[in-house]
C-alpha cells in the first residue's frame, strides 16, 4: 500500500474518531461537570483536549511510514 494511500484511509479514519470522540467528551461534560467548579471543569477540558491525541499516535505512525522499496 502506498503512502498516499494509508493516509487517504486514515484521514478518513481520524475524522470519524475524532467526531465520535467529540461526542462522547460533550456527552460526559454535559452529564457530569455542569455542577462542578470552574477549576475542575478547566482541568476536563484540557485533558480531554489534549487526550484524543494519544490513541491516535499508531494510526498516524501507520500512515507515515515510507513506501516499500520496489
Amino acid at each position: 500500500m502506498t503512502r498516499r494511500t494509508r493516509k487517504l484511509i486514515g484521514a478518513f479514519a481520524m475524522l470519524v474518531f475524532v467526531c465520535a470522540y467529540a461526542l462522547v467528551v460533550m456527552a460526559l461534560a454535559q452529564g457530569r461537570l455542569q455542577d462542578m467548579s470552574k477549576a475542575v471543569q478547566a482541568v476536563f477540558y484540557l485533558v480531554a483536549g489534549l487526550s484524543w491525541i494519544l490513541p491516535l499516535m499508531p494510526l498516524i505512525r501507520w500512515m507515515e511510514r515510507p513506501d516499500p522499496e520496489v
